[in-house]
């Protein structure tokens, strides 16, 4: 077996499928419309930023969008007869028993490219950005020649992975793009990228999706390990509008984390000690370095919540967030003193664990800190 087939794919979600398997794109119908717009206006644009937060479903969009273009005639004229060209379906669904859709989901569709981050041979992991020499491979694919005719399509999972060489190197293509040829941009942080690429596209904007639509996806999709129906309402609470963010939450048993967080603030001012330690010991041991990141995560979260809780307090807060958030976060100087130590105290633990500090020590320091904010706002 190679180290391509042993490594993860880079643009994919642990525990789910690829979004290329995908059947179909759930909460984004304006995204879509407005995509079918400008093909029935013959206005397709040669580059398209999809942009929102992550694991919303933009890759999925991107791949949904490509299926169609790959499968669609370029001439989109009268008939011989005279008759209009159809029109484009809104949710651009293409038949399920289209040849080429095998070919896509298979990756030797030789009118789609998909640039990502590739294995590192040398290294044996992961490339952590989209390398220059991967964008000059387009060179080679644009030379080919379509047997179907139709589009050619690039796909960037994500833009924002390339460093400064590759984003150049596709700078060019932009300026000067081959025909009939679309690119696909995928961007979790639209701002990163060079504004005379931001230039050259029309951008494709994602909103979080709605919790209905969460729960619609975690529905059908194929996880490993599978979701339960009873798990799918707290990790729907918990992504805040991102599947990805729902099935990584999943993967790493994150609503126990959450639970096991809300019931040390709880306890604030004063902790107990031991439950702490514990904890750090789960999330120091090897292997566990992904749960830990989601912890830091949470915290950052949760100290956000109650910063903003002095201020403007959320009336759809969790029961137990909403408990923690009127107690120890009362008013403005308390939400004040909140934003502080959540700037302060993380960015000191993830400096820390940056230098391979003492982790357990690291994280009952930060507990100790975060306690000492709470003893402080409720202070007369």
């Amino acid at each position: 077996m190679s180290l391509a087939e042993d490594l993860p794919e880079a643009d994919r979600i642990e525990g789910a499928p690829h979004p290329r398997f995908a059947q179909r794109v759930v909460g984004h119908d304006a995204a879509l419309a407005q995509y079918a717009a400008a093909l029935d206006g013959n206005r397709l644009h040669h580059a398209w930023l999809i942009s929102g937060p992550r694991g919303i479903g933009k890759a999925t969009l991107a791949w949904h969008i490509a299926k169609y273009l790959r499968t669609m005639p370029l001439d989109s004229g009268p008939s011989m007869f005279g008759d209009a060209p159809a029109q484009t379906p809104a949710d651009l669904a293409t038949p399920a028993d289209h040849p080429a859709l095998s070919r896509i989901t298979a990756l030797s569709d030789s009118g789609l490219f998909l640039l990502r981050r590739t294995p590192d041979e040398k290294k044996g992991h992961l490339r952590t950005v989209i390398s220059v020499d991967e964008v000059r491979r387009l060179r080679n694919f644009f030379a080919l020649s379509l047997p179907d005719g139709g589009y050619r399509v690039v796909i960037i999972d994500s833009a924002d992975e390339m460093n400064v060489n590759a984003a150049n190197a596709l700078l060019k293509l932009l300026e000067e793009p081959p025909e009939n040829t679309v690119f696909l941009l995928i961007s979790h942080m639209p701002s990163r990228l060079l504004p005379t690429i931001r230039s050259r596209c029309l951008n494709l904007p994602c909103a979080p999706l709605a919790p209905d639509d969460v729960q619609t996806v975690l529905g059908f999709i194929d996880t490993d390990p599978p979701i339960s129906p009873d798990e799918i309402q707290t990790l729907t609470r918990l992504a805040r509008g991102s599947v990805g963010a729902a099935i990584r939450l999943h993967t790493l048993d994150g609503p126990a984390l959450h639970r096991d967080l809300v019931s040390l603030f709880s306890e604030m001012p004063g902790f107990d000690r031991s439950r702490v330690l514990a904890l750090a010991a789960s999330l120091t041991a090897r292997g566990a370095e992904q749960r830990r990141d989601l912890m830091i995560e949470m915290l950052g979260d949760l100290t956000a919540k109650l910063a903003r809780a002095g201020v403007i307090f959320d009336p759809d807060l969790p029961d137990g967030e909403a408990q923690i958030a009127r107690r120890l976060c009362p008013d403005i100087p308390s939400a004040r003193r909140w934003a502080r130590t959540q700037e302060e105290t993380l960015s000191r633990l993830q400096r820390g664990l940056a230098v391979n500090l003492d982790a357990q020590s690291l994280i009952l320091d930060t507990f100790v800190r975060l306690d000492e904010t709470a003893r402080d706002c409720l202070r007369p």
